[in-house]
């Protein structure tokens, strides 16, 4: 079984420390991260990323 999950949020040091985390945990990065500029939102960068484990079943 393979789990999936799409990490998102501002582009800040936060979010890095998500992803550090889950990789931490075990989990893989899969495919390209990706970023939106929303201007009507503070002009912020909104990013995300997918992760992927794999159970060993």
């Amino acid at each position: 079984m393979v789990e999936y999950k799409l990490l998102t949020g501002e582009d800040n040091s936060e979010f890095c420390d998500r992803v550090t985390e889950f990789l931490n945990k075990g989990w893989e990065l899969y495919g390209s991260p990706i970023m939106h500029t929303d201007s009507s939102w503070k002009n912020n960068r909104i990013v995300g990323q997918a992760v992927v484990r794999r159970n060993k079943n």
